[in-house]
């Protein structure tokens, strides 16, 4: 394999040393077991390799991996302070009225009481109204279909961080 055919933001990732590449991880998903499978995996041929074993470590996450992911989650529309990428992701609500925010945080509470987790949704690109339905859809689910709906969002979540990772300038 040539150094030309594989991107140069992933050729970055995969040269990253261990602890490096946890870091980066991490901070995409908070779940260890995922952490650990991606970086078993390196180095990685091509952006879809690396998005096709995350989308795999995703989907081999016990109840409580998901947990420790979630954990790594602010409710919507309460980004974390200081944090680019959770802002960046919940834009939808930023520009929301009081009245939607003060919705939202009634219905993440509901969720919240309901499921014992925060409220998961792939936001980026996502208006406040959407999320709003959204959690209103699912807060009837029942605890196995939201905890499947929880880790095909976080898999979309994670494919975004992911491609954030291997995408960015040097």
């Amino acid at each position: 394999m040539t150094s030309n055919s594989t991107p140069p933001g992933l050729a970055r990732f995969n040269a990253l040393e261990e602890h490096a590449a946890h870091a980066a991880l991490h901070e995409a998903c908070a779940s260890t077991a995922w952490v650990r499978r991606l970086l078993v995996g390196r180095p990685y041929a091509t952006i879809d390799t690396l998005f096709t074993a995350s989308d795999a470590a995703t989907a081999e996450l016990t109840a409580e991996d998901l947990a420790e992911a979630m954990a790594g989650h602010p409710p919507i529309g309460r980004p974390k302070p200081g944090d680019p990428t959770s802002a960046r992701e919940q834009r939808g609500m930023a520009g929301a009225s009081e009245e939607l925010k003060a919705e939202m945080l009634e219905l993440n509470l509901a969720y919240q009481d309901r499921f014992g987790h925060v409220f998961l949704i792939c936001a980026t690109g996502r208006t406040g109204e959407q999320m709003r339905d959204a959690v209103k859809e699912r807060i009837g689910n029942s605890p196995e279909q939201e905890r499947e709906i929880v880790r095909t969002e976080l898999g979309r979540i994670n494919r975004i961080r992911l491609a954030r990772i291997v995408e960015e300038e040097a």
